[in-house]
């Protein structure tokens, strides 16, 4: 591939249009910026630098690249502070049509930014995410192989879940570069280009106590150490939910100190 190529798809690559369906960011909003960001710099060892979407916005960038996004709740919400994913579309208007059409809710937005426009909604089950349509962060490459952090959607049922947000993303649309969906041994899988983006799976109830079985979309980090990470995390003011082991090592469900929940794990990929 020449250099030219190269250049115009890294360019490409910077519109939520060059990669609709697929997720593109994730995000905390949470009630103590400052805090929030003293606990991920120590627990997961980020750095962050004001984003530009104001002064209550940050990035958070781990060796040098974009992990996620952190923001302050305004005092007047009464939001629940959870990390959410969110994803790219090529008109935030028409996506938020589809979502209620399919009897899924558009909490917040769709809204202008300075970079494009995005809406916050939750499926018909309860799980939110987001909704983006406009400029990307650029080298957040969770669309590729190498990704700072991937998904997994807990849910009633993983094939009406499918139908809902193929329906809403144009998943498995036939449009050239829509994100492929599978069924694998009663997950549904979600990719792009051959790589694995997400997974969803059933038995998630919206009625249950516990956090870890109502329907949400699970942020991953992959990071290096995950016995030392729980650690860190606890020694900050987390808390651990749940140790378990995969094929691929160990993984951890923590919530840091403000509530929100997230994973880490051994897993640099999702194949």
């Amino acid at each position: 591939m020449d250099k030219e190529t190269t250049a115009a798809k890294s360019a490409a690559a910077t519109s939520s249009a060059a990669v609709f369906g697929a997720p593109c960011w994730v995000s905390l909003m949470t009630r103590d910026l400052k805090a929030a960001q003293d606990f991920y710099g120590a627990v997961l060892g980020w750095r962050f630098r004001k984003g530009r979407l104001g002064e209550q916005f940050s990035v958070a960038f781990h060796e040098g690249a974009p992990v996620a996004g952190l923001g302050a709740l305004a005092p007047q919400l009464q939001i629940a502070v959870a990390w959410t994913p969110y994803f790219a579309v090529t008109d935030t208007d028409e996506a938020a049509a589809r979502i209620r059409e399919r009897s899924g809710t558009v909490a917040v937005g769709p809204l202008t930014f300075s970079l494009g426009r995005g809406a916050l909604a939750a499926d018909r089950d309860g799980a939110t995410f987001g909704i983006w349509e406009g400029e990307l962060i650029p080298d957040w490459h969770t669309w590729r192989k190498s990704t700072p952090a991937w998904l997994r959607l807990r849910t009633r049922d993983a094939f009406d879940a499918a139908i809902f947000y193929g329906e809403v993303l144009e998943w498995a649309s036939g449009r050239p570069g829509a994100c492929e969906v599978s069924y694998e041994e009663d997950e549904v899988v979600l990719r792009s280009n051959g790589h694995v983006l997400a997974r969803l799976s059933s038995g998630a109830s919206e009625a249950a106590p516990d956090p870890m079985i109502q329907p949400r979309w699970h942020i991953h980090f992959p990071v290096k150490d995950v016995d030392a990470t729980a650690e860190a995390a606890l020694e900050n003011g987390g808390f651990v939910l749940v140790r378990r082991s995969t094929p691929h090592g160990p993984e951890v469900t923590l919530r840091d100190a403000d509530g929100a929940l997230f994973t880490i794990t051994s897993r640099q990929f999702l194949e």
